[in-house]
Formats: structure tokens, sequence, C-alpha cells
């Protein structure tokens, strides 16, 4: 199996020196797109709605297009009200919340004018911070009924929920895996999904892998984001720097559960200053090595019988020689 490999396209405005050395504030969207072009083996990038989309959205796909990528995807950002910072779809004002899902309507009525079919909502605003500041029913309902609104719009459009446990707020309300499958079973509609992030979901307590599958026996993985972090926050690091094992682990459950989308790195280079075109062939190249080594391990019959009798000396051995020889 043949993944598309996908990125973060704001990652490509770090170390702006390196690329445009008498520039002038920040790079555009496709300045951005054009550097993450020269990526060796890239072959999508997602955008942000509505940052990335302030023109004719057919036209920006077809500039996209001329630089040899594809769309994979849009990515929701509710940022263009500051009142959205106190919730987007269980923001206690009914026209803020109105506001906020014409708003993704919008996005995805964009994303299919690319030619693309998903759209990805991470609903960080819709938290609490405190103790008694929420009536949770409420906000429950308002979520729900918020997503399955968005969901209804354009029912041959894939919308992928991705959960993360915090921040901005301090508590999310769609914080893990097993929230947001609760949330799209209420909702009901055929077309929702969930995109699992490896670092939301150690930092949510989660075995990346587990997840992933759980998610699809109760739903559909729309999205795989990949970097790696220590477990504490969303650090955003190089693909396998922290967790290499555990990387390899999720990418042999999704390829044993037939996932077939783009493989997306939502890294941040941007916060050491990195430069983001190296950083981001170096993530296609060890994702692409632990693709071979899951390849082989699937194929394992010994792994097999180790993991069926749950032998864990047995299987560590196999994946020790699979890893580093030993």
């Amino acid at each position: 199996m043949l993944y598309r490999f996908a990125t973060r396209l704001n990652s490509f405005a770090s170390a702006p020196q390196l690329q445009w050395p008498n520039l002038s504030g920040k790079p555009s969207m496709m300045q951005m797109a054009e550097r993450a072009a020269t990526v060796r083996g890239l072959t999508d990038v997602d955008l942000n709605f509505p940052d990335h989309v302030s023109g004719e959205p057919a036209e920006i796909a077809r500039r996209i297009g001329g630089l040899g990528l594809s769309i994979n995807g849009l990515a929701m950002r509710y940022y263009t009200n500051p009142a959205f910072k106190r919730g987007a779809f269980t923001n206690p004002d009914a026209a803020v919340r109105r506001e906020a899902i014409d708003l993704t309507k919008r996005g995805i009525d964009a994303a299919r004018a690319m030619g693309a079919d998903l759209m990805t909502i991470w609903l960080g605003q819709d938290g609490f911070d405190y103790n008694f500041q929420l009536d949770y029913a409420q906000v429950w309902n308002w979520e729900v009924a918020g997503i399955r609104e968005v969901a209804e719009h354009d029912p041959d459009c894939r919308v992928s929920i991705e959960y993360k446990p915090d921040e901005p707020r301090a508590q999310s309300l769609l914080r893990d895996a097993a929230t947001t499958l609760l949330a799209i079973a209420e909702a009901g509609s055929p077309n929702l999904g969930v995109t699992i992030d490896f670092a939301h979901a150690l930092y949510a307590g989660e075995q990346p892998a587990l997840a992933a599958h759980l998610i699809n026996r109760r739903s559909r993985l729309f999205g795989v984001h990949l970097n790696d972090g220590y477990g504490k926050r969303d650090d955003g690091l190089m693909v396998g720097a922290v967790h290499l094992r555990s990387t390899l682990e999720l990418l042999h459950q999704i390829r044993r559960d037939g996932f077939d989308g783009a493989l997306y790195f939502d890294t941040f280079p941007d916060l050491s200053g990195l430069d983001p075109v190296a950083e981001c062939e170096a993530n296609i190249a060890t994702v692409r090595r632990l693709l071979e080594i899951a390849d082989g391990l699937a194929g394992d019959n010994g792994l097999a019988d180790a993991l069926g009798r749950q032998d864990a000396v047995a299987s560590q051995r196999i994946v020790n020689r699979a890893l580093i020889g030993a």
C-alpha cells in the first residue's frame, strides 16, 4: 500500500531567512506552498480555513496543483471572532454559535470547490477552565447538534473530528478518542469520522495504536497526524524522535485496519527555527522506513503467534530484530 504524504503548511514559515533573505513580514500562503513543493516525496498539503483561503478556492487549488501538490483537505480554525475564545459550537451566545457553524459550512463549500472531500474540525475552543463553569448537558447537546449540522451540510464531504485534551482551554470537551466517538455516535451522520494526532493521543494517556483501532471499530479513521513529544503537551517534534516503537505500532495497526488516507506531518519546525524542508524530508524518510518494517512485521507469523499468546518477550525480540537488528 502506497501512502500519500501531507504536511502542515504553516511549518514552511520557519527559518524564513533561508528561503527569503530579504522578506519583510510573514510569507504568504502561496510562498509557503511554493517552499513545501520543494520537499522530496511530499504529495499533499492541508490548508487552514479561513486563514489560507482568502481568494477564490478553485483558483487557489489550481495554483497549488501547478506546483505538483494536491490539497488533501481543509482544517477549520476558529480565530476570526474574539468571542470564539469562549467556545465555537458551545459558545453561550447563540449568535456566536451560529457564526461558528456557518463559518464551518463555508469551509466545507471551499473544500469541495478545491476538489477535496475532507474537512478536519478541531474544536479546541469548546471546553472550560473552571469547575462550575458549564452546564455540561447543555454544552454537550450544543456540541453534538453543531457537529451534526455541519456534517449534514454536504453528505459527500467527510468531516473528521480531531481531538485534543486541552489547549487553548484548560479542559477540552472532545478530549480523547472515547469522548469523540460518543459525540459521533450521538450525532449519527454517516460522513463523520476521527483524526488521530499522535502527540495528542500521548498526552491524553492513550496508546495511539489502540486508539486508532477503536476509532476504526466504532467509526472511521479519516486522518492520521504524525509527530512526537514527551506526552505532557503538543510538542510537535519530528516523527519517531521520542516514541519510535509506538509510532511503528501505530503504522502497523492502521495498515492492518486498511487506512488508505494521507499521512500528515503535524510538526512544528518553526518553534526551533529548523529548516522546514529538511525537517519534512526527514519525517518522510523516517515514515517510509517504518512502513517497510511494518510490512515485514505484518507477514511475520512469529509475531502473530506471540501476539496471540500475549508473549511480550517473544514479540519484543521480533520487533527488536526489525528495528535494531538485535
